[in-house]
């Protein structure tokens, strides 16, 4: 008998400022319910220059494939708003 298992990752990304990371989880939020699939499911939030990431899946594949998507649009933001 196999059991469902859920996993969580929780990430921070510090900003040298609120401005900065107000853009950078702007540019991100929109992402939230397009790239989510069945089996996992983000949430981000800022605390000041602090964007906070929260990755939940059903199992550890799905969690490493939604920790490299988000990681890897956060990564993008970042480039872009030092433009």
């Amino acid at each position: 008998m196999s059991h469902a298992l859920s996993s969580t990752v929780q990430i921070e990304f510090e900003y040298t400022d609120a401005e900065r990371a107000s853009l950078i989880e702007q540019s991100v939020r929109q992402e939230i319910g397009e790239i989510d699939g069945d089996r996992s499911q983000t949430r981000i939030g800022r605390d000041d220059a602090t964007v906070e990431l929260c990755i939940e899946a059903d199992d550890l594949v799905a969690l490493r494939a939604g920790l490299n998507t988000w990681c890897t649009l956060i990564d993008v933001a970042e480039r872009c708003s030092e433009r």
